[in-house]
């Protein structure tokens, strides 16, 4: 399971870190970065959780 984000979407509410703060880095304004490799075993619920914690439905977990 990978999670994907749409950069060019996220408008910085870091609702996806305050989710799940494990899985969603941010850069030093508040936008949230892809995380590098797969999620990982046990942490699906969480991706998820801050997948539906964005407004902008810029992050895809699948």
């Amino acid at each position: 399971m990978k999670i994907t984000i749409d950069t060019s979407s996220c408008s910085g509410h870091a609702r996806c870190a305050a989710a799940a703060a494990g899985l969603f880095r941010l850069d030093d304004d508040g936008y949230a970065l892809p995380l590098d490799g797969e999620v990982p075993e046990g942490l699906e619920g969480a991706a998820r959780d801050g997948e539906r914690a964005c407004p902008e439905r810029a992050i895809t977990v699948g």
